[in-house]
Protein backbone atom coordinates (compact mmCIF):
# COMPACT_ATOMS: atom_id res chain seq x y z
CA UNK A 1 0.00 0.00 0.00
CA UNK A 2 0.93 3.80 -0.21
CA UNK A 3 2.50 5.79 1.83
CA UNK A 4 -0.95 7.63 3.54
CA UNK A 5 0.90 10.56 4.53
CA UNK A 6 2.96 11.70 1.82
CA UNK A 7 0.06 10.94 -0.42
CA UNK A 8 -2.04 13.24 1.21
CA UNK A 9 0.58 15.99 1.89
CA UNK A 10 1.28 15.64 -1.55
CA UNK A 11 -2.34 16.02 -2.92
CA UNK A 12 -3.09 19.57 -0.17
CA UNK A 13 0.31 21.18 -1.18
CA UNK A 14 -0.47 20.31 -5.22
CA UNK A 15 -4.02 22.07 -3.48
CA UNK A 16 -2.16 25.11 -2.32
CA UNK A 17 0.06 24.97 -5.80
CA UNK A 18 -3.15 25.88 -7.42
CA UNK A 19 -4.38 28.33 -4.83
CA UNK A 20 -1.34 30.27 -5.12
CA UNK A 21 -2.08 31.48 -8.51
CA UNK A 22 -5.51 32.80 -7.50
CA UNK A 23 -3.97 35.02 -4.97
CA UNK A 24 -0.82 36.32 -6.83
CA UNK A 25 -2.69 36.88 -9.68
CA UNK A 26 -1.53 40.71 -9.82
CA UNK A 27 1.89 39.18 -10.00
CA UNK A 28 2.39 37.02 -12.77
CA UNK A 29 5.70 36.06 -12.59
CA UNK A 30 5.77 36.00 -8.42
CA UNK A 31 2.81 33.08 -9.15
CA UNK A 32 3.66 31.21 -11.97
CA UNK A 33 7.46 30.90 -9.52
CA UNK A 34 5.76 29.90 -6.58
CA UNK A 35 3.54 27.38 -8.72
CA UNK A 36 6.73 25.51 -10.02
CA UNK A 37 8.24 25.01 -6.79
CA UNK A 38 5.02 24.01 -4.63
CA UNK A 39 4.50 21.95 -7.64
CA UNK A 40 7.33 20.47 -7.66
CA UNK A 41 7.66 19.41 -3.91
CA UNK A 42 4.19 17.98 -4.92
CA UNK A 43 5.05 15.85 -7.29
CA UNK A 44 8.12 14.59 -4.62
CA UNK A 45 6.77 13.92 -2.22
CA UNK A 46 3.46 11.62 -4.85
CA UNK A 47 6.40 10.02 -5.58
CA UNK A 48 7.69 8.88 -2.32
CA UNK A 49 4.11 8.33 -1.40
CA UNK A 50 4.25 5.32 -4.23
CA UNK A 51 7.76 4.13 -3.22
CA UNK A 52 6.55 1.40 -0.72
CA UNK A 53 4.93 -0.98 -3.90
CA UNK A 54 8.09 -0.73 -5.57
CA UNK A 55 10.09 -2.87 -2.49
CA UNK A 56 7.78 -6.41 -2.92
CA UNK A 57 9.33 -6.81 -6.53
CA UNK A 58 12.97 -7.47 -6.94
CA UNK A 59 13.23 -5.88 -10.18
CA UNK A 60 11.42 -3.17 -9.51
CA UNK A 61 13.59 -2.54 -6.12
CA UNK A 62 16.41 -2.89 -8.17
CA UNK A 63 15.28 0.61 -10.29
CA UNK A 64 13.17 2.45 -7.38
CA UNK A 65 15.26 5.04 -7.68
CA UNK A 66 15.25 6.01 -11.49
CA UNK A 67 11.10 4.84 -10.65
CA UNK A 68 10.33 7.26 -8.21
CA UNK A 69 12.28 9.80 -10.59
CA UNK A 70 9.76 9.03 -13.10
CA UNK A 71 7.13 9.56 -11.33
CA UNK A 72 8.26 12.98 -9.65
CA UNK A 73 8.79 14.29 -13.58
CA UNK A 74 5.82 13.08 -15.22
CA UNK A 75 3.50 14.45 -12.31
CA UNK A 76 5.69 17.88 -12.71
CA UNK A 77 5.46 18.32 -16.18
CA UNK A 78 1.75 17.16 -16.30
CA UNK A 79 -0.06 18.76 -13.23
CA UNK A 80 -2.80 16.27 -11.99
CA UNK A 81 -3.42 14.20 -15.55
CA UNK A 82 0.37 12.72 -14.96
CA UNK A 83 -0.33 12.17 -11.31
CA UNK A 84 -3.54 10.21 -12.07
CA UNK A 85 -1.30 8.33 -14.93
CA UNK A 86 1.48 7.23 -12.47
CA UNK A 87 -1.16 6.25 -9.87
CA UNK A 88 -2.67 4.05 -12.41
CA UNK A 89 0.15 2.64 -13.61
CA UNK A 90 2.34 1.52 -10.85
CA UNK A 91 -1.19 -0.10 -8.87
CA UNK A 92 -0.96 -2.24 -12.49
CA UNK A 93 2.71 -3.14 -11.75
CA UNK A 94 1.56 -4.06 -8.07
CA UNK A 95 -0.91 -6.21 -9.48
CA UNK A 96 0.57 -8.16 -12.55
CA UNK A 97 4.44 -7.57 -11.51
CA UNK A 98 4.66 -8.95 -8.08
CA UNK A 99 7.60 -10.67 -5.88
CA UNK A 100 7.17 -13.95 -7.22
CA UNK A 101 7.27 -13.24 -11.17
CA UNK A 102 10.93 -12.40 -10.93
CA UNK A 103 11.86 -14.78 -8.11
CA UNK A 104 15.15 -15.74 -9.22
CA UNK A 105 16.08 -19.41 -10.39
CA UNK A 106 17.57 -21.32 -7.50
CA UNK A 107 21.06 -22.69 -7.51
CA UNK A 108 21.67 -26.21 -8.16
CA UNK A 109 24.21 -28.49 -7.15
CA UNK A 110 25.85 -30.13 -10.24
CA UNK A 111 26.12 -33.55 -9.52
CA UNK A 112 29.19 -35.26 -9.52
CA UNK A 113 30.75 -36.22 -12.97
CA UNK A 114 31.72 -39.46 -14.26
CA UNK A 115 33.06 -40.10 -17.49
CA UNK A 116 31.54 -43.73 -17.84
CA UNK A 117 27.97 -42.93 -18.68
CA UNK A 118 25.66 -45.45 -20.03
CA UNK A 119 23.91 -44.95 -22.94
CA UNK A 120 20.84 -46.00 -24.39
CA UNK A 121 21.77 -46.47 -28.44
CA UNK A 122 24.84 -48.77 -29.22
CA UNK A 123 27.23 -45.44 -29.99
CA UNK A 124 29.92 -44.51 -27.24
CA UNK A 125 28.96 -40.89 -26.17
CA UNK A 126 33.03 -40.83 -25.15
CA UNK A 127 35.81 -41.10 -26.67
CA UNK A 128 37.77 -44.29 -26.84
CA UNK A 129 40.69 -42.97 -25.68
CA UNK A 130 38.99 -41.78 -22.29
CA UNK A 131 36.75 -44.39 -22.32
CA UNK A 132 39.79 -47.02 -21.83
CA UNK A 133 41.51 -44.63 -19.23
CA UNK A 134 38.70 -44.52 -17.20
CA UNK A 135 39.17 -46.91 -14.20
CA UNK A 136 35.69 -46.94 -13.00
CA UNK A 137 34.48 -48.77 -16.19
CA UNK A 138 34.48 -52.53 -15.68
CA UNK A 139 37.24 -54.35 -16.95
CA UNK A 140 35.79 -56.98 -19.49
CA UNK A 141 33.71 -53.38 -21.19
CA UNK A 142 37.49 -51.92 -21.60
CA UNK A 143 38.82 -55.25 -22.73
CA UNK A 144 36.19 -55.25 -25.66
CA UNK A 145 36.93 -51.97 -26.56
CA UNK A 146 40.55 -52.39 -26.58
CA UNK A 147 39.97 -55.59 -29.04
CA UNK A 148 38.01 -53.23 -31.30
CA UNK A 149 40.57 -51.28 -32.08
CA UNK A 150 42.03 -54.00 -34.19
CA UNK A 151 39.92 -52.18 -36.67
CA UNK A 152 41.09 -49.19 -36.61
CA UNK A 153 43.81 -47.20 -38.26
CA UNK A 154 47.17 -47.91 -36.41
CA UNK A 155 47.82 -44.10 -36.50
CA UNK A 156 44.87 -43.48 -34.64
CA UNK A 157 45.19 -47.25 -32.28
CA UNK A 158 48.80 -47.24 -31.32
CA UNK A 159 48.96 -44.13 -29.34
CA UNK A 160 45.96 -45.72 -26.97
CA UNK A 161 47.87 -48.78 -27.09
CA UNK A 162 50.59 -47.29 -25.82
CA UNK A 163 48.37 -45.20 -22.80
CA UNK A 164 47.08 -48.57 -21.82
CA UNK A 165 50.74 -49.99 -21.67
CA UNK A 166 50.81 -48.07 -18.00
CA UNK A 167 47.27 -48.58 -17.11
CA UNK A 168 47.19 -50.30 -13.91
CA UNK A 169 45.17 -53.48 -14.59
CA UNK A 170 47.51 -56.44 -15.75
CA UNK A 171 45.36 -58.08 -18.08
CA UNK A 172 44.58 -54.98 -20.37
CA UNK A 173 48.58 -53.55 -20.19
CA UNK A 174 49.08 -57.52 -21.47
CA UNK A 175 46.16 -56.86 -24.57
CA UNK A 176 47.53 -53.90 -25.38
CA UNK A 177 51.50 -54.74 -25.55
CA UNK A 178 50.48 -58.27 -27.18
CA UNK A 179 48.13 -55.91 -29.49
CA UNK A 180 51.29 -53.54 -29.95
CA UNK A 181 53.63 -56.33 -30.39
CA UNK A 182 51.79 -57.90 -33.44
CA UNK A 183 51.67 -54.84 -35.26
CA UNK A 184 55.31 -54.40 -35.43
CA UNK A 185 55.89 -58.16 -36.34
CA UNK A 186 53.50 -57.60 -39.06
CA UNK A 187 55.40 -54.59 -40.24
CA UNK A 188 58.65 -56.66 -39.75
CA UNK A 189 57.97 -59.45 -41.69
CA UNK A 190 56.49 -57.28 -44.90
CA UNK A 191 60.04 -55.87 -44.56
CA UNK A 192 61.83 -59.09 -44.52
CA UNK A 193 59.98 -60.26 -47.66
CA UNK A 194 60.41 -56.99 -49.17
CA UNK A 195 64.15 -56.91 -48.55
CA UNK A 196 64.47 -60.73 -50.09
CA UNK A 197 62.54 -59.66 -52.93
CA UNK A 198 65.00 -56.80 -53.35
CA UNK A 199 67.82 -59.35 -53.27
CA UNK A 200 66.20 -61.49 -55.41
CA UNK A 201 65.82 -58.33 -58.07
CA UNK A 202 69.60 -57.15 -57.50
CA UNK A 203 70.74 -60.96 -58.73
CA UNK A 204 68.49 -60.95 -61.76
CA UNK A 205 68.21 -57.41 -62.71
CA UNK A 206 71.79 -55.99 -61.40
CA UNK A 207 71.46 -52.94 -58.94
CA UNK A 208 72.83 -50.23 -60.84
CA UNK A 209 70.64 -49.00 -62.35
CA UNK A 210 68.04 -51.28 -60.41
CA UNK A 211 65.61 -52.73 -62.88
CA UNK A 212 61.58 -52.16 -62.29
CA UNK A 213 61.25 -55.00 -60.17
CA UNK A 214 64.44 -53.42 -57.79
CA UNK A 215 62.58 -50.30 -57.97
CA UNK A 216 59.21 -51.62 -56.32
CA UNK A 217 61.11 -53.41 -54.16
CA UNK A 218 62.60 -49.99 -52.83
CA UNK A 219 59.46 -48.55 -53.00
CA UNK A 220 57.96 -51.11 -50.86
CA UNK A 221 60.75 -50.71 -48.49
CA UNK A 222 60.13 -47.14 -47.88
CA UNK A 223 56.59 -47.24 -48.12
CA UNK A 224 57.04 -49.90 -44.92
CA UNK A 225 59.67 -48.22 -42.91
CA UNK A 226 57.71 -44.78 -43.74
CA UNK A 227 54.79 -46.82 -42.15
CA UNK A 228 55.97 -47.45 -38.91
CA UNK A 229 56.88 -44.06 -38.32
CA UNK A 230 53.31 -42.98 -39.28
CA UNK A 231 52.13 -45.27 -36.95
CA UNK A 232 54.00 -44.13 -34.52
CA UNK A 233 55.20 -48.12 -33.92
CA UNK A 234 58.52 -47.18 -34.03
CA UNK A 235 60.13 -45.14 -31.16
CA UNK A 236 63.47 -43.81 -30.14
CA UNK A 237 66.73 -45.12 -31.76
CA UNK A 238 64.23 -47.62 -34.04
CA UNK A 239 62.54 -44.68 -35.36
CA UNK A 240 65.71 -42.91 -36.25
CA UNK A 241 67.11 -46.01 -37.91
CA UNK A 242 63.44 -46.33 -39.77
CA UNK A 243 63.60 -42.73 -40.94
CA UNK A 244 66.71 -43.68 -41.89
CA UNK A 245 65.81 -46.19 -44.38
CA UNK A 246 62.89 -45.02 -45.79
CA UNK A 247 64.39 -42.41 -47.13
CA UNK A 248 67.55 -44.47 -48.49
CA UNK A 249 64.77 -46.58 -50.38
CA UNK A 250 62.79 -43.28 -51.35
CA UNK A 251 66.02 -41.70 -52.46
CA UNK A 252 66.97 -44.76 -54.46
CA UNK A 253 63.60 -44.71 -56.35
CA UNK A 254 63.61 -40.88 -57.02
CA UNK A 255 67.20 -41.50 -58.27
CA UNK A 256 65.34 -43.42 -61.49
CA UNK A 257 61.92 -41.42 -61.09
CA UNK A 258 63.16 -38.10 -60.35
CA UNK A 259 59.34 -36.82 -61.04
CA UNK A 260 57.55 -38.88 -58.39
CA UNK A 261 55.65 -36.26 -57.07
CA UNK A 262 54.67 -38.95 -54.28
CA UNK A 263 57.85 -39.76 -53.23
CA UNK A 264 59.12 -36.36 -53.75
CA UNK A 265 56.79 -34.88 -50.85
CA UNK A 266 57.76 -38.40 -48.96
CA UNK A 267 60.96 -37.14 -48.98
CA UNK A 268 60.12 -33.88 -47.74
CA UNK A 269 58.35 -35.15 -44.77
CA UNK A 270 61.49 -37.29 -43.84
CA UNK A 271 64.03 -34.47 -43.93
CA UNK A 272 61.20 -32.56 -41.95
CA UNK A 273 61.52 -35.12 -39.36
CA UNK A 274 65.67 -35.13 -39.81
CA UNK A 275 64.70 -31.31 -38.87
CA UNK A 276 66.63 -30.32 -42.22
CA UNK A 277 64.51 -28.21 -43.24
CA UNK A 278 66.22 -26.93 -46.34
CA UNK A 279 66.14 -29.86 -48.32
CA UNK A 280 62.84 -30.42 -47.09
CA UNK A 281 61.72 -26.89 -48.32
CA UNK A 282 62.94 -27.70 -51.23
CA UNK A 283 61.34 -31.51 -51.69
CA UNK A 284 57.83 -30.07 -51.10
CA UNK A 285 58.43 -27.37 -53.71
CA UNK A 286 59.37 -29.84 -56.01
CA UNK A 287 56.16 -31.79 -55.26
CA UNK A 288 53.94 -28.94 -55.67
CA UNK A 289 55.59 -28.23 -59.21
CA UNK A 290 55.29 -32.06 -59.84
CA UNK A 291 51.62 -32.25 -59.23
CA UNK A 292 50.97 -32.90 -56.01
CA UNK A 293 47.76 -31.00 -54.41
CA UNK A 294 48.79 -27.87 -52.39
CA UNK A 295 46.02 -28.87 -49.61
CA UNK A 296 48.36 -31.89 -48.85
CA UNK A 297 51.70 -29.78 -49.43
CA UNK A 298 51.45 -26.29 -48.02
CA UNK A 299 50.51 -27.26 -44.88
CA UNK A 300 54.10 -29.11 -44.38
CA UNK A 301 55.80 -26.05 -46.06
CA UNK A 302 54.08 -23.85 -43.57
CA UNK A 303 54.74 -25.61 -40.59
CA UNK A 304 58.80 -25.54 -41.50
CA UNK A 305 58.52 -21.56 -41.93
CA UNK A 306 56.59 -21.76 -38.28
CA UNK A 307 59.43 -23.70 -37.00
CA UNK A 308 61.89 -21.30 -38.50
CA UNK A 309 59.86 -18.43 -36.80
CA UNK A 310 58.78 -16.60 -39.91
CA UNK A 311 55.49 -16.21 -39.28
CA UNK A 312 54.30 -14.14 -41.72
CA UNK A 313 55.11 -16.51 -44.74
CA UNK A 314 53.62 -19.03 -42.57
CA UNK A 315 50.41 -16.56 -42.51
CA UNK A 316 50.55 -16.40 -46.28
CA UNK A 317 51.03 -20.10 -46.98
CA UNK A 318 47.63 -20.95 -44.55
CA UNK A 319 45.65 -18.18 -46.14
CA UNK A 320 46.12 -19.58 -49.95
CA UNK A 321 44.71 -23.12 -48.96
CA UNK A 322 41.19 -23.67 -50.28
CA UNK A 323 39.33 -24.44 -46.94
CA UNK A 324 36.83 -26.79 -49.20
CA UNK A 325 39.78 -28.95 -50.38
CA UNK A 326 41.10 -28.92 -47.26
CA UNK A 327 40.36 -31.79 -44.25
CA UNK A 328 38.62 -30.97 -41.80
CA UNK A 329 41.34 -31.20 -39.06
CA UNK A 330 43.53 -28.19 -40.52
CA UNK A 331 40.33 -25.97 -41.00
CA UNK A 332 40.63 -24.45 -37.59
CA UNK A 333 44.29 -24.08 -38.03
CA UNK A 334 43.54 -21.89 -41.40
CA UNK A 335 40.82 -20.00 -39.74
CA UNK A 336 43.50 -19.25 -36.96
CA UNK A 337 46.24 -17.85 -39.72
CA UNK A 338 43.07 -16.02 -41.74
CA UNK A 339 42.09 -13.99 -38.77
CA UNK A 340 45.72 -13.08 -37.64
Amino acid sequence: MPNIQFFISAVLIEILAWGSLHLLNEHADSALMTYFIVHAVASILLALSLRPLFLPSHRLREHRLGLLGLVALVSFTIPIAGAVGCLVATFALYRYRNQDAFTRFPSVTLPEFDQYQSSSNSRRPLGLKTFLSNQSVPTPSRMRAMVALSNVSGRLASPMLRTALSDSNDDLRLLAYSMLDNKEQQISQAIHDAQQSLEHAHKNEGSSPPGPQGIQAAWALSDLYWEMIYQGIAQSDVREHAIAQSLHYCLAVLQEQPDNALLTLRKGRLMQLRKDYQQAQEAYEAALEQGQPAARVIPYLAEIYFLQHDYSKTQRLMQMLDSAQAPPSLRPCMKYWSAA
